[in-house]
């Protein structure tokens, strides 16, 4: 009896610490082609920063889940119901790094992708017919998108970490050709009104790009002037965890390798 007793209080033991062991935090990476792209496998020599950051974390003590998709803007991410998705399973102590910007610029209405947003950070807003999803839909900036990541993100106790888009393979007199007066300052402006962490991406890889070479850049470009292959996709990831380090959001460094 007193052996039945006791295996019985074991059991009793061991599920209460399965139900109540506290879950995972989880990073959580949203964005366009630049941060994930095609299915991650690199099979068309192109691929984002978020594939490869996952070396960078212990993930035994954290899940890292790249939810990028190429072609999405910060409007379409929405629109698509992604950003919905994760805000289902959001939790607090979960991070949010998100970085877009690069198909914003597009037509807002257009036949092929409809997925543009009003430059700025302003409330400006346009109601217009989506071809695409055959409805009217109301359009606002690039800010008032961003603006809406970091509050829902921080209203489920989430630490939302901004990213400014990073560069194109654009030179000019030996210099990248940065977006420091429009998305990447628009990105800045948002997380200091929102109160969230920021990373510079579009300074922080420019720079990193001069150091190394015009020529020698030019080697992570195999496809276009946009999409990195495995290796720039590495660099950049490396830069990403260098900064992450550095402001150290939630003391995300306890997660992470050394």
């Amino acid at each position: 009896m007193k052996r039945l007793i006791t295996f019985a209080s074991i059991l009793i033991i061991a599920s209460s610490f399965l139900l109540f062991k506290k879950e995972k935090p989880v990073f959580y990476i949203i964005g366009d082609s630049t941060v994930r792209n095609g299915d991650g496998t690199g099979k068309n020599n192109q691929m984002g920063w978020g594939t490869v950051i996952i070396p960078f974390f212990d993930t035994t003590k954290i899940d890292v889940r790249n939810h990028a998709i190429g072609g999405r803007s910060s409007r379409t991410f929405i629109t698509e119901g992604r950003w919905n998705k994760i805000l289902e399973t959001l939790k607090e102590g979960d991070y949010v790094i998100m970085q877009f910007g690069h198909n914003d610029a597009g037509p807002l209405d257009d036949t092929a992708r409809a997925r543009g947003t009003i430059k700025g950070i302003g409330e400006d807003s346009t109601e217009i017919y989506n071809p695409i999803r055959k409805i009217k839909e109301v359009v606002h900036s690039y800010g008032w998108y961003m603006r809406r990541y970091v509050k829902e993100a921080k209203a489920k106790n989430a630490i939302p970490i901004m990213c400014s888009l990073i560069p194109r393979e654009n030179w000019k007199d030996g210099k990248v050709v940065r977006s420091a007066d429009s998305y990447a300052l628009w990105a800045k402006q948002i997380a200091e009104q929102e109160g969230a962490y920021f990373i510079d991406l579009n300074e922080l890889i420019s720079a990193k790009y001069e150091e190394m070479g015009e020529q020698e850049v030019h080697k992570f470009f195999p496809a276009d002037h946009t999409h990195t292959n495995l290796e720039g996709a590495k660099l950049n990831a490396e830069i990403v965890a260098k900064a992450l380090k550095k402001i150290n959001p939630g003391k995300i460094k306890n997660y992470m390798t050394k």
